[in-house]
């Protein structure tokens, strides 16, 4: 079994100095959709190769991320209660599930699907996905989106 990946919450100054270049490429672009991915990695003195190395491994932690969404995936055993598991978890840390599609499970593993809404009540996000993804039966947990 594969090592599950973690999360942290660290302060920007303990961050390597590419890792906010990747960031603040990701804030350009975002920011000015004529803008290419060369043109932004230029700007903030990165190799494109290090941009995209790096752009689905950081995003920046917003406090106002409450009223947003957040979409991700994971594998899971075909167990029974696991996916009630799941679903609870969310609920406990006060999340709104908004989508969900689970695959038929093939060799006693499903995919899953989840778009979570976050509400001004939810807890702490990174908590509830480790939380997820530290049980037994879940092999793998990425994070697709953050809207």
């Amino acid at each position: 079994m594969s090592e599950k990946s973690k999360y942290f919450v660290v302060k920007q100054k303990a961050v390597p100095e590419v890792l906010l270049k990747v960031v603040e490429a990701k804030r350009l672009l975002e920011s000015s959709k004529a803008m290419t991915v060369q043109e932004a990695t230029e700007r903030v003195g990165i190799s494109r190769s290090s941009f995209y190395k790096y752009k689905d491994d950081i995003f920046p932690f917003h406090d106002n991320s409450k009223g947003k969404s957040i979409t991700f995936v994971l594998q899971m055993d075909d167990e029974p209660g696991l996916l009630s598991m799941v679903l609870n978890t969310i609920a406990e840390y006060k999340g709104n599930v908004l989508t969900i599609h689970q695959t038929i499970p093939i060799n006693g593993v499903a995919s899953l699907t989840l778009t979570v809404d976050l509400l001004p009540i939810t807890k702490d996000v990174s908590s509830m996905i480790e939380h997820i993804e530290s049980q037994p039966g879940i092999h793998y947990l990425k994070i697709l989106a953050k809207e």
